[in-house]
Order: structure tokens, then C-alpha cells, then sequence
């Protein structure tokens, strides 16, 4: 695994950071309530005066990876016409989807939604977090296609989100045209594959411990607990 790049908790502690590796796609509904849970549960974890700090990177997962560079659909339709499900049966998923995102503070808006081959988001994610953005970065892009329904398939667009990061926009507009990062893509995808990761989000804490799905956030604190614990015996 590659060295981390931000952290999510500065409680003070002689402890290393622990890290967690997420594999997630932008167009995972799942993925952005995982991310929020996950954040509860370091909240809950850091409120003990000696917890080490908690480090955070995130690695690229096409969930709809036959997806064609150029549909435009909704995610209604895609899940439809591409997957043989009944409308009335997509619709059902998605508004229960919805009301599991509204419980942790996300306003998911699918009919808004532009359901697009992510492989571009995820590059401009390497882009950012080859200049210390990548959390920053991975939020924005949720919010603006779950919530604002933006077209993360588009580089102009993908560009003035970049922009207003404080990224150089000219300098991820020619990443995203040369596909300087695709190549950290792949190798984040075929990390997967050597893992065995068949669905996401997927949580790798501290290089040992998998955790599968948008748990709930004690889950994720009694994770990070182990961990300490396990370091303490260690060292005892």
C-alpha cells in the first residue's frame, strides 16, 4: 500500500497513525453513507485522550465499469435498460437508498443523478491527491453527483470542481486529457483483485483488519479499539 496522505484525527498520542485504506466509487451510494459512518465512528474512537491519530487514502473502484464512456442516462435507467430490473423495482431501491443517506445528513437527489463511467473522477482523485487534496477531492466529487447531479464524466466539469478545490484547473484539465493517472487507477483496481474485493466500500485498518459495507460507525470504533489494543499488547 502506498503512504497515507491526510489525517482525520489529531488527538494527541505517542502512538503511530492508524491507517485506513478504502477502495470506493464516486457512483456508489453506499460508498458516501460508508464514508459518513466511518467518520462518526473516528469521532467516537478519538474521543479517548490517548487514541492515535487516524490516516485515510482512498484507492479507485469502478463499481459499473461496462459503463460506456459516453452515456448520459439516469441511474434509473441504467439499472433498467442495462441490468433487466423493473423500473418500479429500481425506483423502490433507490428511495429506500435515500432514506438511509437522509439518516446520516446526505440529501441524495437520483432523479438528478447522471449515471457516467467514473474512470475520469477517479483520475482527477489521483490528480488531487498528487497535491494533497484527496479528501477534499473524494467529498466534493460525492456531493456533486449524488446531491447536485453533476456530469462527473465531463473534464470541463470535473475541472471547475478541481478549480474550486484551489487545484490548478489548467493542470488538471491536460491529467485528465493525457491520462497521466490512469495508470493509479489500474494499480488501485488490480490491488483489489490481489485482495479479493468483489464489492465496496471495502475498509483495510491498520494493513490487517477488512471491514465490508456501510457499517455502522461502533462497528468502525470497535475496529479502531482492537487495533489499539493489539499495539499495546504488542508492545507489553
Amino acid at each position: 500500500m502506498t503512504t497515507a496522505t491526510q489525517n482525520t484525527s489529531q488527538a494527541a498520542s505517542s502512538q503511530a497513525p492508524i491507517r485506513i485504506d478504502i477502495w470506493s466509487d464516486i457512483a456508489c451510494p453506499w460508498c458516501y453513507i460508508g464514508k459518513r459512518k466511518l467518520e462518526s465512528g473516528i469521532e467516537q474512537f478519538a474521543a479517548s485522550a490517548d487514541a492515535p491519530a487516524v490516516e485515510i487514502e482512498y484507492h479507485s473502484y469502478e463499481l459499473s465499469p461496462d459503463t460506456p464512456i459516453d452515456f448520459h442516462g439516469s441511474t434509473t435507467e441504467y439499472l433498467a435498460e442495462r441490468k433487466g430490473l423493473p423500473v418500479v423495482q429500481v425506483e423502490q431501491m433507490l428511495d429506500r437508498v435515500t432514506g438511509i443517506a437522509k439518516d446520516v445528513g446526505l440529501d441524495y437527489d437520483f432523479d438528478s443523478v447522471q449515471h457516467v463511467n467514473t474512470v475520469r473522477a477517479h483520475e482527477l482523485i489521483h490528480f488531487a491527491k498528487a497535491n494533497g487534496r484527496q479528501l477534499d477531492a473524494k467529498e466534493r466529487l460525492l456531493k456533486a453527483y449524488f446531491v447536485e447531479g453533476r456530469d462527473l464524466s465531463d473534464i470541463e466539469v470535473l475541472a471547475d470542481l478541481a478549480e474550486e478545490l484551489g487545484l490548478d484547473r489548467a493542470a488538471a484539465v491536460h491529467a485528465l486529457e493525457e491520462r497521466v493517472h490512469h495508470d493509479d487507477v489500474l494499480a488501485d483496481q488490480q490491488q483489489a483483485q490481489a485482495y479479493g474485493i468483489q464489492g465496496v466500500p471495502f475498509f483495510v485498518i491498520d494493513g490487517k483488519y477488512g471491514v465490508s459495507g456501510a457499517q455502522e460507525a461502533a462497528t468502525f470504533a470497535d475496529v479502531l479499539n482492537k487495533v489499539t489494543t493489539d499495539r499495546d499488547n504488542t508492545t507489553a
